[in-house]
């Protein structure tokens, strides 16, 4: 009799470990069409404006002096790679990008939490930021000149203006929005200023902050292109505005292109970080 039980718990275990394996690969199997879909609905909108854009010169619709199919912008595109000359560009835009980036970023923090925290500080200087985020970058840029020339320090100036606003502003906004509960909490037990700010105040107005952060990202290349389209020597604007000029078409809209892309890394990469930094508020998500 025990023999026969232990013959048939085998069994029973068998079945359903052989159950479990379908059911997990049911799962998977489900998970990857699942991706699948959503990958087709996502590339449908391009696709079609791919082909919208390859017709349009090709049926004479739209001049192709003007307008370059796809087509002939991938093989201007495949002809920046094999020369190697597109290294150069994109070498001189990610430095000028990032680098104001960087220092906008690194400013409209610090600004941005002081004035959130001290509010006495932000009502004195509030006008004054008020007047000065309404002048467009591209406005000051004949300033920047005036004062540091046509080299590189005036291309980062502008990128700096354009990017510190959305990190000012949604930094301030995002201290403000701290629970002033949990200020009190941790001051009755008798944190420190220092701990508060940096393990209180800083988590909590994360998100807002990474979100001006990204923004920041968008407005670089939009600043970027500007820069160098005045007094550059190398940079993908440069490239564009001086394809425009020789009317070389194909690689106007080749530099056009790897801007674009050059943006997309850079929100996505941005995207990325934020995730991972907020990757707690998952955790919070679940216990909740």
């Amino acid at each position: 009799m025990s023999d026969s039980s232990g013959v048939r718990e085998s069994s029973v275990l068998l079945s359903a470990d052989v159950c479990g394996g379908r059911g997990v690969r049911r799962v998977r199997f489900g998970t990857h069409v699942a991706r699948l879909s959503v990958g087709v609905e996502r590339s449908i909108a391009l696709v079609a404006f791919l082909l919208l854009w390859e017709l349009l010169p090709r049926l004479g619709i739209v001049n192709a002096a003007y307008l370059s199919p796809p087509s002939q912008v991938a093989v201007a595109i495949a002809r920046l790679f094999a020369s190697g000359e597109v290294w150069t560009h994109i070498g001189a835009s990610a430095l000028r990008s990032l680098s104001g980036l960087l220092l906008a970023v690194a400013g409209g923090i610090v600004c941005g939490f002081l004035l959130g925290w001290f509010r006495r500080v932000e009502r004195i200087v509030d006008p004054v930021f008020q007047l000065l985020r309404q002048v467009s970058a591209f406005a000051l840029f004949p300033v920047f000149i005036l004062f540091l020339g046509i080299g590189e320090s005036s291309k980062i100036a502008i990128v700096i203006w354009a990017a510190f606003w959305p990190v000012l502003l949604n930094t301030i906004a995002g201290v403000k929005q701290v629970e002033r509960l949990l200020i009190d909490c941790a001051r009755s037990m008798g944190a420190s200023q220092r701990f508060i700010a940096t393990k209180v105040v800083l988590p909590s107005a994360l998100p807002q902050i990474l979100t001006g952060v990204r923004l920041a990202g968008a407005y670089s290349i939009t600043a970027l292109v500007a820069a160098e389209m005045i007094g550059a020597r190398s940079g993908l604007g440069f490239y564009t505005l001086n394809s425009q000029e020789t009317f070389q078409i194909p690689d106007m809209y080749a530099g056009i292109v790897l801007l674009a892309l050059f943006g997309l890394l850079i929100n996505q990469s941005l995207s990325i970080l934020e995730q991972r930094l907020l990757r707690w508020r998952v955790g919070l998500a679940q216990n909740g």
